[in-house]
């Protein structure tokens, strides 16, 4: 039986994680829940999708969370014109002895930047499919594992966007969160401007791959009550009964709210999970999974909508225990 975590694990962790965000927020300025939504993905071993309008710092957000956690960081620009084996690699010939070598592509890092991902059609985005998923990539038949920890940070501009491609659905269900990203307060534009008017502010790495390991592993041994995996399933089948549901959260999206939960936990330092966890997560784990019926399809509130009603309607009842 794996021991749960215990309070000073839960304490240094918070440490840690306290530190990873003041640096990350020297350079990104924006709401707090932005950047924990990030630390949570981080601690439930979950990818993120950053949604929003050009010039708003998703990828400057990318970029310092990135370089905060010390480990290796590729950068991948999609374009119309981007292949699969430019994200997987491929194998070359070498012309001196005739034989071929494999020429690793930019998913072979700790922290993969996806930039505009929904710039390159479908066959390219599905290149990230089976590294999302399993942690690994086949390449001409051949597997390859992907070190751990692997996590893809994408950013991509509303859809409706000139030159865009939507997501697939088998895409989309493989982030843990989407975040969006709007416009600054005035307060925080403001700001902005003084810190990146002169000398742009770098990051440093505050953590190591073995720590965010650590972190991982803390998160995964935080306790949970049977009746939460009730609550969590209750939820994602509202959605997938629901009028203006096509095609509901699957239960890879109940896993992840479970996961998700876990992290929330361990950032506000207590080693166990409550109903507010799973709840102030549902929109940003559910929501984007969710496949509209064609009358309603183009409006994004409606998925947001349809989760606000799941929690709104489906209540957390704690089961009577043996005396």
């Amino acid at each position: 039986m794996i021991p749960v975590a215990g309070a000073n694990e839960i304490a240094a962790a918070r440490e840690r994680l306290d530190a990873l965000r003041r640096m990350v927020t020297r350079i990104y300025i924006g709401p707090d829940r932005i950047v924990d939504l990030l630390l949570t993905a981080l601690l439930a071993r979950g990818h993120v999708l950053l949604e929003g309008v050009p010039g708003v710092a998703k990828t400057t957000l990318a970029k310092a969370f990135a370089a905060s956690l010390g480990c290796s960081m590729r950068r991948i620009q999609f374009t119309p014109d981007l292949l699969p084996a430019d994200i997987t690699g491929t194998y070359v010939l070498s012309p001196r002895d005739g034989t071929f070598s494999l020429r690793s592509g930019p998913i072979f890092a700790n922290v993969v930047l996806a930039d505009e991902i929904n710039r390159a059609p479908a066959k390219t985005q599905s290149a990230l499919l089976e590294a999302m998923q399993e942690k690994q990539v086949t390449i001409e038949g051949d597997r390859f594992e992907l070190g751990a920890p692997f996590l893809v940070l994408a950013t991509q501009n509303p859809i409706d966007l000139e030159g865009t491609y939507p997501l697939p659905e088998a895409q989309i269900d493989r982030f843990l969160v989407r975040v969006s990203v709007g416009y600054p307060t005035h307060r925080d534009e403001v700001s902005m401007l003084r810190t990146h008017n002169a000398d742009v502010p770098l990051a440093s790495a505050v953590l190591s791959p073995d720590d965010v390991r650590g972190l991982q592993s803390i998160a995964s041994r935080i306790h949970i009550e049977d009746d939460l995996y009730d609550y969590a399933v209750a939820l994602t089948s509202f959605t997938r009964t629901h009028a203006k549901v096509a095609l509901g959260a699957s239960p890879r999206a109940t896993l992840n709210l479970i996961q998700a939960a876990k992290g929330a936990a361990v950032l506000a330092g207590r080693p166990y999970v409550t109903p507010d966890d799973i709840r102030e997560l549902a929109v940003n784990v559910l929501a984007h999974r969710l496949v509209l019926v064609p009358e309603v399809e183009g409006d994004e509130r409606v998925r947001a909508q349809v989760v606000e009603e799941a929690l709104s309607k489906v209540g957390y009842r704690r089961a009577a225990r043996p005396v």
